[in-house]
């Protein structure tokens, strides 16, 4: 059974002050302010991390490298809010944003006491945003357009942070204290290729990934996919107990076709798929030969990575450099001699 994680830690607070009456921000006197909302906010980490770890790497020989790998993702599926941004946006018209808060939490757990007029909003909430240096907010003064965007290059680096979002509609009532439950889910995810050298030197092996989407928006919980997908580089991880080479990529979801391309917040078997006939994703895998030529291997996978997941894929290498797959259901295509050129071609 998939695991899943719904680890919750809560922001209690109100959100903003009502310049008309002189309320202000904490810690002040506020006998004359009004009514209070409350709002708590909930990080759910529904992921597969523990159940594809230990999946795949069942043996005595492979710990080493999963106490490494849970090591180098523990900033990315975390239950760890450090930055909370949190945006209110007007229900008519141009729903332009009406109020803003950002606070650093650097905890689990922290409370607000602050005050916003009472009307009906649109409420977005954004975690752990400040440190990621691949993914931006952009148009954040529209609440239907507001969004988390990738970087604009070519071949971008692997992202560095867990992300969380919410949206909820909030109808703010005079004459009552209101409490209001938000709950953030995970927008990135991970995948990981395992490769067993098999005495080959791979120490100029260049592996990247491809295929995810370069936006997230916000209010509709939905991605945006490009054509020309950006590259993304992956982390290398290793160790002298691991016979594994690990190359870790996290970015946004890849496209999930027959089904509306969402975070996921279903809490019963979310990431289980069956493959399909259409790639989705895939890892490109560079290899220098001795004789100074590249191999240039791709792997196609054509299930699709969502949102909280972690897809390892195993592999080794052979003897014309090219990368053998351990895992089923993926596809191979092979190129000796490689030349850098054409199109969706990294920046080695």
């Amino acid at each position: 059974m998939i695991l899943k994680q719904n680890i919750a830690y809560y922001l209690v607070g109100a959100i903003f002050a009502i310049v008309l009456t002189g309320c202000s921000m904490i810690d002040e006197n506020q006998d004359d302010c009004g009514e209070q909302t409350k709002i708590n906010y909930e990080l759910q980490l529904i992921t597969n991390i523990s159940t594809e770890i230990h999946t795949q790497l069942d043996t005595h020989a492979d710990e080493s490298f999963a106490e490494m790998l849970k090591s180098h993702l523990s900033t990315i599926f975390t239950d760890f809010a450090k930055d909370v941004n949190l945006s209110f946006y007007g229900v008519t018209g141009d729903s332009t944003l009406l109020y803003h808060d950002k606070h650093i939490m650097n905890d689990s757990e922290h409370s607000y006491t602050l005050f916003i007029p009472r009307r009906k909003y649109m409420h977005l909430a954004l975690a752990n945003i400040d440190d990621n240096s691949v993914i931006k907010q952009e148009n954040a003064d529209n609440c239907h357009m507001s969004s988390l965007h990738q970087v604009a290059s070519d071949t971008i680096e692997s992202q560095n942070t867990g992300l969380f979002t919410a949206r909820q509609m909030m109808e703010m009532i005079e004459g009552i204290d209101q409490t209001f439950n938000v709950r953030l889910y995970m927008a990135n995810c991970s995948a990981v290729l395992m490769i067993d050298p098999q005495g080959h030197d791979i120490s100029n092996m260049r592996v990247f990934t491809t295929g995810f989407a370069t936006a997230f928006y916000v209010s509709d919980s939905l991605y945006e996919y490009k054509k020309s997908a950006p590259i993304v580089r992956t982390n290398r991880i290793m160790s002298n107990d691991s016979r594994y080479v690990g190359f870790v990529s996290v970015n946004l979801p890849s496209f999930n076709p027959g089904a509306k391309s969402r975070s996921v917040i279903e809490t019963t078997e979310p990431f289980i798929t069956n493959p399909g006939e259409e790639t989705l994703w895939e890892f490109r895998i560079y290899q220098l030969m001795d004789d100074n030529t590249t191999t240039e291997t791709v792997l196609h996978i054509k299930e699709p990575l969502r949102a909280g997941q972690l897809k390892i894929i195993k592999a080794r290498v052979g003897e014309n450099g090219q990368i053998e797959s351990e895992t089923p259901n993926v596809g191979i295509s092979v190129t000796l001699d490689w030349k850098k050129g054409g199109t969706y071609n990294p920046e080695l």
